[in-house]
C-alpha cells in the first residue's frame, strides 16, 4: 500500500521572511517590527494587472479579518496599522527546495506540491519506510518537531494517495492525520469540497447544486457528475475525487531521482565537528557496501549528506573511472575529497551515504603474487580517482580525440574520470608528443615547388638539414574560419634532422604554384612553421 505524507507549511513566505530578516538584523540594533507575532503583517504582491494584493498573512493578520488574495488598500482601510513588505516569490520558492532537500532524512522521494499553494507544501513518499522512524504516528510527531525548530511551523497528514493526504492536511482539522484505505473514504466524506483541490469556477458550480461536502460527492452518479463538471486542462471535479479515492493514479515528482541504495543514521545529540562525521562515516560505508553486494553491483559516485539542525543541507560527492564496493578506497577518496568543505552549521543530527550510480560488478580473481603488473591499469584508475576527489574532476584531465586532421585540432583536454589511458598510436614516433600552440615562425630556403628544407632559422639559430622525410600533406578545413578571419591553407609536413641529431616537425603553409614569379608576386607566398619537436 502507498504511504504519502503531505506536509502543509503554514505561513511558508511569513517564515522565509521571519528568518531573513533575523539573519540581517545587527546585534545591537531593534528588532524589525515585523518580527514580532503580536504585530498584523503581511507581504504584498503585485497582480499582471498592477493591483497590490495580499500573498500571504501572519495569525495576527488573519485574526483581524484579513485573507490571502485581498486588496491591498481595502487591508489597510480595515487594519491602519497592518505592517507589509513586498513578497518574493523567487526567494520562497528557493528556501521550500531547499527544506525539500533536507526533508530527504525521512524519504529519498520528496516532491513539491505544485497545487495552487504549490509554495507552501511537499509530499514524501513514506512507502516501506515508517518503521525505521518508530512507526507512521511517530513519524508525523518527528517531523512535526523538527520541522517547527527549524522555523518551518506544518501540519501533516499520511494517507495512501497524495490528493487524500493534502485535503486532510489542509482540512482535516479535528481529525486523525493517518488515513488508510479502509479509513480513507470516512475522512474524506466530512472535508469541504475545496479540499480536492478544484479551481474556483468548479467549486462554486458545486456549491449551486448543493455539494458542500466530500460525502456529497459519494452518493451523486458518477456519470452525471461528469456531464455536469467537465475537465479543464485535464483537472476537474470527478478526476480529483478518483484521485483522493486512489480509482485514479497521481504521479509526483522528485526533486531528485531517488536513490536506489543509501545508508543513514541520525542522532538526538547533533555533531558539531567534522572529527564526528569521519568517525560515524565507515558504519554508514559498511551498510550501503553490504547493500550492493546483494545485488551484486559496484557504486560509481557517492553523496554523504548532512543534515543540519537548522534545516539546511550539506553534500560532499566522489566519483570513480570504475564501480566498486571497497569501503576502505570509498573512504580514502572522501579523506581526499576534504570532509572540511562540508559546512557543519550548528550540527549535523543526521547523515545519508548514497550511492548516486551504481553499475553490475563481475567477480574476479584475485591477483596472485608475482603479478603486479596486472595492476597497473587499475592502480592508475585507482590514482585518477583519487586526485580527481583532491582537486575536482576539471583538475585533472585526459586527451581525447577529435574528428579532425588538423593536428592542433585532432584531440582536446577532457575529465580522466572514467576514461582509459590512451595507448601509443600508429602515429606515435613519426609526430611530436607535445605541439607548439600556436606554429613558431621559421625561415627556411627549400628548393622549389615541394622539397624539403636545406637549411632554416628558428629562434635565432640556424640549422642545416642533412635527412628530410616528406611531405605529408593536409587539406585545409575550408568551413573552418581561422580565429583571424583567414582560411587555412594546405600544409606540407615535414621530419628533418640537423646536423647536431635533433629532428623537428615542420610544415610549409601554401604551395608554390607553376606559375610562381618569386618575391614580387602580389600573391600571398607559402609559409613555413615549426609545429614541433620529435622524440
Amino acid at each position: 500500500m502507498r504511504r504519502i505524507v503531505s506536509v502543509w507549511l503554514i505561513d511558508w513566505p511569513i517564515a522565509v521572511r521571519r528568518r531573513s530578516l533575523e539573519r540581517a538584523r545587527r546585534p545591537a540594533s531593534p528588532p524589525d517590527p515585523a518580527l514580532d507575532p503580536a504585530n498584523p503583517f503581511a507581504l504584498i504582491l503585485k497582480t499582471s494587472r498592477g493591483a497590490a494584493v495580499l500573498h500571504a498573512l501572519n495569525p495576527a493578520a488573519r485574526a483581524l479579518g484579513l485573507s490571502r488574495g485581498q486588496g491591498q488598500a481595502d487591508a489597510r482601510a480595515m487594519v491602519p496599522h497592518l505592517l507589509a513588505q513586498p513578497a518574493d516569490p523567487a526567494a520562497d520558492a528557493r528556501a521550500l527546495t531547499s527544506l525539500a532537500e533536507w526533508a530527504e532524512r525521512w524519504s529519498p522521494s520528496v516532491s513539491l506540491d505544485l497545487s495552487p499553494d504549490g509554495l507552501e507544501g511537499l509530499f514524501l513518499d513514506v512507502t516501506g519506510a515508517a518503521h525505521l522512524f518508530g512507526g507512521e504516528t511517530a513519524l508525523l510527531e518527528g517531523m512535526r518537531a523538527r520541522l517547527a525548530e527549524a522555523g518551518a511551523p506544518c501540519r501533516l497528514a499520511l494517507a495512501p494517495t497524495p490528493g487524500a493526504a493534502w485535503a486532510l492536511a489542509r482540512y482535516g482539522e479535528g481529525q486523525t492525520p493517518i488515513a488508510t484505505e479502509e479509513t480513507l473514504r470516512g475522512l474524506l466524506a466530512d472535508l469541504p469540497v475545496e479540499a480536492l483541490r478544484v479551481d474556483d469556477r468548479t467549486l462554486n458550480a458545486a456549491r449551486r447544486f448543493g455539494l458542500r461536502r466530500v460525502g456529497d460527492l459519494h452518493v451523486m452518479p458518477r456519470a452525471g457528475l461528469a456531464r455536469r463538471f467537465r475537465e479543464v486542462d485535464g483537472v476537474g471535479l470527478v478526476r480529483r475525487l478518483d484521485q483522493a479515492l486512489g480509482f485514479v493514479a497521481e504521479a509526483l515528482t522528485p526533486l531528485r531521482p531517488a536513490p536506489k541504495y543509501r545508508a543513514w543514521e541520525a542522532w538526538a545529540e547533533p555533531l558539531g565537528d567534522v572529527a564526528g562525521v569521519e568517525a560515524r562515516l565507515p558504519g554508514l560505508a559498511d551498510r550501503l557496501a553490504a547493500a550492493l553486494e546483494r545485488d551484486g553491483r559496484g557504486a560509481t559516485a557517492l553523496t554523504l549528506t548532512g543534515f543540519r539542525t537548522d534545516g539546511g543541507t550539506t553534500r560532499l560527492s566522489v566519483r570513480m573511472g570504475r564501480p566498486g564496493r571497497d569501503v576502505k578506497i570509498w573512504l580514502r577518496l572522501f579523506r581526499e575529497a576534504g570532509p572540511g568543505r562540508l559546512d557543519l552549521g550548528f550540527g549535523l543530527d543526521a547523515l545519508m551515504l548514497t550511492a548516486d550510480a551504481a553499475e553490475p560488478l563481475a567477480a574476479r580473481q584475485a591477483v596472485m603474487a608475482g603479478e603486479a603488473e596486472a595492476r597497473q591499469g587499475e592502480d592508475l584508475a585507482d590514482l585518477v580517482d583519487r586526485l580527481s576527489a583532491r582537486l575536482g574532476e576539471d583538475g585533472v584531465l585526459t586527451p581525447a580525440p577529435v574528428d579532425s586532421w588538423i593536428p592542433e585540432r585532432a584531440e582536446r583536454l577532457v575529465p580522466a574520470l572514467g576514461r582509459r589511458p590512451q595507448t601509443a598510436s600508429a602515429d606515435f614516433g613519426r609526430r611530436p608528443v607535445l605541439l607548439f600552440d600556436p606554429p613558431e615562425p621559421v625561415e627556411a630556403i627549400a628548393e622549389l615547388p615541394d622539397h624539403a628544407p636545406a637549411r632554416f632559422t628558428w629562434r635565432r639559430v640556424t640549422r642545416r638539414v642533412i635527412r628530410a622525410d616528406g611531405p605529408e600533406r593536409l587539406s585545409p578545413e575550408w568551413w573552418r574560419p581561422r580565429s583571424d578571419g583567414r582560411r587555412d591553407r594546405t600544409r606540407d609536413y615535414y621530419r628533418v634532422e640537423d646536423e647536431a641529431g635533433a629532428r623537428y616537425w615542420m610544415f610549409r603553409e601554401g604551395q608554390y604554384g607553376p606559375d610562381w614569379t618569386g618575391p614580387g608576386d602580389p600573391r600571398p607566398a607559402p609559409s613555413w612553421w615549426m609545429h614541433g619537436v620529435l622524440p
